[in-house]
This record gives structure tokens, C-alpha cells and sequence, in this order.
């Protein structure tokens, strides 16, 4: 765990009263509603279809059980009594007063924790993988750099109102588990051929309205100059991006209508009056910022625990979940588990002040105290003895936390929806919970292997349903709610983004026509660990499409149901 610096402490609690200030002002009248706008944002409070939503940062992923408590305490007396864990690591309240909002950060910033700059057109929330420090196909710990890219950004004078949101994202690994493809930046951290630590630099990735792929436009940064190149690259977008036009506001539009070529060479242009300047990083300023992370007292223990065979042998409900939820640690004897939010008939991502509680209880006595937030609305326990595995199973399986899924289909990614969110177009969790119904079959489940489906309630694409191998899009058809269905979305370093099928579907015809997507993959797979993703890749989306719709006059029926709802 990081832990706060005098420094780090006082920025929060100083912003605290500002805002408490604030938002007093703006209650009593002496504040106006735009400006007060930009104020609430940058503090990660959003105004949503039925109350405040506020947004609390979880840098890079990672909590102490303490912070967890906080959330129980928070979820308990300001909210109602349960927290929302978002494909930003973050967490998000659903209900509290507004006029509470400020004594929800006071409590906050007791466990060095705030909401600055979970929303607003500034450097959001810095991500990265939530096995950082413990993959065992680790290059390097990204969480230090990480670290400092959160000190640069916050606060940062010349980057606090950009053209739109700005999201980084960062992978020590061999394997991308940070989507950094589709982010405005991504950091891939690389060694050179002398073994130097430095970082590929990615621009112009995302999803939303317009999603694509991020581009490689440095092959090699040198650690030293991380935050003057991205500096760089930062002022090119300021200085260019469109403010005119919200949907074309990203990065990602301007690498787009610019040319990687011509902005790689305005970004090298601006880096060249930074390089070596003041913002030129040393090993004193890195060795100090890690000096600040708490480090696990790991003991020494065999590669394999001798009787955690004997469990897997004898259990065959404890092997299935081993074998979905438990990962390798780069230390022997240790193994990271994920503490899945998927139970059957709760929306994803949902956890309750009960759950938040026992989970900190769990934290403390499995894991040294930490835990961390994935992608997927899952929680990880990232340094659990293997010996200690059959133990934490049965408390988990007794919390609902222990579904064995994770990788499978009913580990559903959903951003709230239109249940919560006045930007959606349609609901999320409704959809996500039919879909979950009708695939309870654990046999099934497993047999249909590896595959990630997600649901975003609009076109901003809060599910990630641009790289769900199933993606679903809620549309709007004349005030009607429609189902959008894509195939073939993947994120990793082969990233790949899904592509529609064909018309939309009504809210109930969906859970059939995912059905149907499985039992024509089911048929023609080659081999039982060929997965879903493969076979789209390998066959294309026509012949799913045509199972899907049939022939012409099923097509014509279709069409003419949308016709009729818009």
C-alpha cells in the first residue's frame, strides 16, 4: 500500500474544506448552478436521474482494509447501504444528500482517500493491472510509476480543463490486463536491449461513440523522461483538441484527423523545450515515491502447499472455484484470489455493508491488509497462502463471494444503466441480471469456457462493450429501449473491437439471441478449448449473423418490429 506523506494529507483535507465551502455557498444561493458545475465534478460528484452520485478514486486499484471499512461506514450512514465498484476501479455511491457530500470526503481523507478528479474534462483516476506487484509475468512493478504519474497529474494547472476526460493506463506485464490499447495514453513498460526500464507510449485509444484502437507513438521512453513526454503529448491535445464539439473532443479524434505521423512529430517538436528540464525524473524522486509503499512480509514456504491437493482431490466445488478464481504469484507458496461480484440475482459490481465489512475482515487475515479493484467488478486478494486457500473459500462462499466464474460468461461486465445513470439510453443491470438467469447451469457454464460479455446502457460505453467477445449497447428507438448486439471485441495487446451484427432487439428477446450466439459457437468450435473469440475470429461474423436472423423474410419481420417501435 501507498501510504500518505504530509503533503498528500494536507492537499486532501485542504480540498475538503474547499469544497465544504462550496457547496454551502451553492446551497444557500450564492452560487450558480454552471458554476458550480465544474466545481462538483472535479470532486467526483455527478447529478444523476434520481439523486447525487459520487465518484471515490481508487488509484490504481489498490485499498487497505481500513479504506474498505471506510466504504461500509459510508455505504451505512450517507447512502443505502451498499457501494458500486466501476471498470475504473473506482467506487461509486448512488444516493447520497448533496449536502452530505462534503463530510463523506472529511471521512475519506481520515484513510487517505478522496473523489478529486473522478470526473471533469481533466487526467482521470491513473489505472493499471489489478495483479501489479505479484504477476509472475511482470517486466516491472507498474504500480510506483503509477504513483507518480497520480502525483503529476493531480492538480495539474495546465491540464485541469482539457478538451474532454483524459484516461492512462499502465501495464508491467507480459500480458495486458490494463486495456491499455484502448485508453488516450497507454504505457506498456519494456526493457531495452542493455536492459534499461522504459515504456512504450501509446496515444488515441477509447471506446464511446467513436472507439479505436490506441497507436504506438514512441517505441522506447526512457523512465527518466516519462512525464516530460507525456507533457508533451498533453499540450499537443490541449493546444489542438476540439472544444466546439463534444464528440469530437477526445485525443483519440485528433490523432485521428491529424495523422499519428504529424502529431507524433508536434509532440517530439514540444518535447524537445521539455527533455532534461525540471520535469526530468530521478532515481531519488522514484526510490522515494516507493519508499512509500508498505511491503507484504512474505514468508518462505514451498513452491506447492502439500495439502491443498489433498482439498482439490477431495472437493470438487472448492477445484472448480480454484480453478476460475485462484491465480499464480511470483512468490512460491502464494497465490492471488479474485472475490467474485457476479452472484446470481445481484447487479455486477454491487457490494453490500455486510460484504464490504467481512471482505476488510478477510483482507486483514488472508492478505496483509490489501486488496485491489479489477476491470471486471471484481475484488482481489493479492497475497493469500496457498494453505490458507480451503479456508478462504468456505468464508467467501458463506459471504456470496465465491462464484465460480471468473473468465466465464456470467461474469458479466454492466455499467448502471439507465436504472441510475441520465445519460443512459437503457437499462444495464436488468439485462445483465436475464442474461445471468439463464445461464446458471454451472456445467454449461464451464463448458462453453472463456468468454467476456458486457453491457453498457449508452454510447459512452461505461461496460466496455466495445471489447466484450458478446458486446450489447443500449439505443434509444423513439423513446423505446433497444439492444444493440456485437461479436469479436477483445482487449490485450491484440485488442480488437466487436462488430454489430445487425439490427437491434427488444429488451426480451436478448437473453435469446446471446443463447443462440453460444449454441452456434458450441456447434462448429473445432475443439473444446477453442473459444468463443477464436471461432468469431476464425469464421467472421456472417455465419453468426445468419443463425441469428435466418432467412429474408425472418430479416423483414425484424426490421419491421423496429419500424413499428420507432
Amino acid at each position: 500500500m501507498y501510504r500518505y506523506d504530509d503533503i498528500d494529507q494536507r492537499i486532501v483535507a485542504e480540498r475538503v474544506e474547499q469544497f465544504r465551502d462550496q457547496t454551502r455557498r451553492f446551497l444557500a444561493g450564492q452560487l450558480a448552478e454552471d458554476d458550480f458545475r465544474p466545481l462538483r465534478l472535479q470532486n467526483g460528484l455527478y447529478v444523476q436521474k434520481h439523486a447525487p452520485m459520487l465518484r471515490v478514486a481508487v488509484p490504481y486499484g489498490m485499498l487497505s482494509s481500513a479504506q474498505v471499512r471506510m466504504f461500509a461506514h459510508i455505504a451505512r450512514k450517507y447512502d443505502r447501504g451498499y457501494g458500486h465498484f466501476s471498470t475504473r476501479q473506482n467506487i461509486q455511491f448512488n444516493w447520497p444528500k448533496l449536502a452530505e457530500v462534503p463530510d463523506i470526503l472529511a471521512d475519506l481523507a481520515k484513510v487517505e482517500m478522496h473523489a478529486i478528479q473522478t470526473s471533469g474534462n481533466c487526467i482521470r483516476n491513473i489505472t493499471t493491472d489489478h495483479l501489479a506487484g505479484v504477476a509472475p509475468d511482470e517486466i516491472v512493478n507498474p504500480l510506483v510509476w503509477t504513483e507518480v504519474l497520480r502525483q503529476w497529474s493531480t492538480f495539474h494547472p495546465e491540464f485541469a480543463f482539457l478538451p474532454r476526460k483524459f484516461k492512462i493506463a499502465v501495464s508491467g506485464a507480459t500480458q495486458d490486463r490494463a486495456a491499455i490499447k484502448l485508453h488516450d495514453i497507454g504505457l506498456q513498460a519494456v526493457r531495452n536491449e542493455q536492459g534499461d526500464v522504459g515504456f512504450a507510449v501509446l496515444v488515441g485509444g477509447g471506446m464511446g461513440r467513436t472507439p479505436i484502437i490506441g497507436q504506438v507513438i514512441r517505441e522506447f521512453l526512457p523512465w527518466q523522461h516519462l512525464l516530460t513526454y507525456l507533457e508533451a503529448v498533453l499540450r499537443v491535445y490541449n493546444r489542438y483538441g476540439r472544444r466546439d464539439n463534444l464528440y469530437k473532443a477526445r485525443i483519440k479524434i485528433l490523432v485521428k484527423e491529424r495523422t499519428l505521423p504529424m502529431y507524433r512529430d508536434e509532440v517530439e517538436a514540444e518535447w524537445a523545450s521539455l527533455v532534461d528540464g525540471p520535469g526530468t525524473l530521478t532515481k531519488e524522486i522514484v526510490d522515494g515515491i516507493a519508499s512509500r509503499f508498505t511491503q507484504p512480509a512474505y514468508r518462505a514456504l514451498p513452491k506447492r502447499d502439500s495439502e491443498l491437493k489433498t482439498y482439490l482431490d477431495a472437493d470438487g466445488a472448492f477445484a472448480r472455484w480454484h480453478g476460475r478464481n485462484v491465480h499464480a504469484h511470483k512468490v512460491p507458496g502464494y497465490a492471488a484470489v479474485t472475490l467474485s461480484l457476479k452472484r446470481p440475482g445481484v447487479p455486477p459490481g454491487d457490494a453490500t455493508t455486510e460484504q464490504l465489512e467481512a471482505i476488510a475482515e478477510l483482507v486483514d487475515r488472508y492478505s496483509f491488509g490489501e486488496l485491489r479493484v479489477t476491470h471486471e467488478q471484481n475484488l482481489i486478494l493479492p497475497d493469500v497462502e496457498q494453505r490458507e486457500l480451503h479456508a478462504l473459500w468456505r468464508e467467501a462462499k458463506a459471504l456470496g463471494l465465491a462464484t465460480p466464474n471468473i473468465g466465464l460468461i456470467t461474469n458479466i461486465i454492466a455499467c448502471p444503466g439507465g436504472d441510475f445513470c441520465s445519460l443512459a439510453n437503457a437499462v444495464s443491470i436488468p439485462v445483465a441480471l436475464a442474461i445471468d438467469e439463464r445461464f446458471q447451469n454451472l456445467d454449461y457454464v464451464h463448458d462453453i469456457g472463456e468468454l467476456d460479455l458486457n453491457i453498457s446502457g449508452c454510447m459512452n460505453s461505461c461496460g466496455h462493450h466495445h471489447i466484450g467477445h458478446i458486446g450489447i449497447l443500449g439505443v434509444d428507438k423513439g423513446g423505446e429501449e433497444w439492444y444493440q448486439i456485437s461479436i469479436g471485441g477483445s482487449q490485450g495487446y491484440a485488442a480488437s473491437l466487436g462488430k454489430v451484427i445487425g439490427p437491434s432487439f427488444a429488451r426480451a428477446d436478448v437473453p435469446d439471441v446471446v443463447e443462440k450466439l453460444i449454441t452456434y459457437y458450441l456447434e462448429h468450435r473445432d475443439a473444446p478449448e477453442e473459444r468463443f473469440i477464436d471461432v468469431v475470429q476464425r469464421l467472421g461474423i456472417e455465419p453468426f449473423k445468419r443463425h441469428i436472423y435466418g432467412d429474408s423474410d425472418k430479416k423483414q419481420t425484424h426490421r419491421a418490429r423496429q419500424l413499428a417501435a420507432a
